[in-house]
């Protein structure tokens, strides 16, 4: 059998013969996700308004949970505004101590990589349309093999959906004259519904679904592991979904505490 070596043409960048709105999806995405890094630096590095005790509420910013340090009456981890080895000529936020988790687990996501490569280096832009680059070096050289990290950076990114969750239950308990007693207010139902939808994109996520047993060669005679593969495997199935539903719900989360805090609204009670 006679081996023949095919060049196909090299395309200039931006080049195709397709028809169709190809430009459009990476065109949305570097638009959705250029205006969440913005927002979510903005609000970083603001240190105030992320938490709503209003009307006795304990409303708390994801972008800043778990609030190690804080102001005095905040749930604050630690009894201190701020950290001793903190450099006093550096401004200083809660969020910058936590966020980096979160942040890792979006940036090396196998799904958002898809996307965010598309969107923001064209690699590749679209099928069948001319790249920027004519070589292809792939996740094993510096700085796309840190991508690798990703099977590491799942615990502390789970670690956190328990405490968002832990934030969205202590949301429907509120402070009264008489002592703490449930109710629900918007907030509640806000904060509770991210922690959720943080959850699914989290544990639907392709690492999580190899940790749970998508190692192993048969889960046949292991049936309490088997049901909670086909779990997380229901949840890796809808993965796009619940990464774009839970980053919009996670900034909105953050606008409505911050909005409530600041004075702006107030927060409607549906039981209390």
């Amino acid at each position: 059998m006679t081996n023949a070596d095919i060049h196909l043409p090299q395309r200039r960048f931006g080049e195709t013969s397709r028809r169709d709105r190809w430009w459009l999806q990476p065109l949305v995405v570097f638009t959705v996700l250029t205006s969440f890094i913005i927002y979510a630096t903005w609000a970083a590095f603001q240190g105030v308004n992320y938490f709503s005790h209003a009307g006795g509420a304990h409303y708390l910013s994801p972008f800043y949970s778990p609030l190690l340090f804080g102001q005095e009456g905040e749930p604050r981890w630690f009894a201190a505004e701020v950290p001793s080895w903190w450099p006093g000529w550096a401004p200083f936020s809660p969020a910058m101590l936590i966020l980096g988790g979160p942040v890792m687990m979006r940036l090396t996501c196998y799904y958002y990589r898809g996307a965010y490569y598309k969107a923001f280096w064209a690699d590749p832009i679209a099928c069948s349309v001319g790249e920027p680059r004519k070589g292809y070096r792939g996740e094993n050289s510096f700085p796309l093999i840190m991508q690798n990290i990703h099977r590491y950076v799942f615990y502390p990114a789970a670690a956190f959906v328990l405490i968002l969750l832990f934030d969205g239950v202590r949301a429907f308990f509120f402070e009264t004259p008489e002592g703490t007693r449930f109710g629900v207010g918007l907030g509640s139902v806000v904060l509770l519904t991210n922690a959720v939808l943080l959850g699914g994109y989290t544990f639907g996520c392709h690492c999580a679904r190899h940790q749970i047993g998508g190692y192993l060669n048969s889960l046949a005679k292991r049936p309490i592991r088997s049901k909670c593969y086909a779990c997380v495997s229901s949840l890796n199935n809808r993965h796009m979904r619940w990464a774009w539903v839970s980053l919009f719900w996670v900034a909105w989360s953050d606008i409505y505490v911050r909005l409530l805090a600041s004075g702006v609204i107030s927060d409607p009670r549906i039981i209390f």
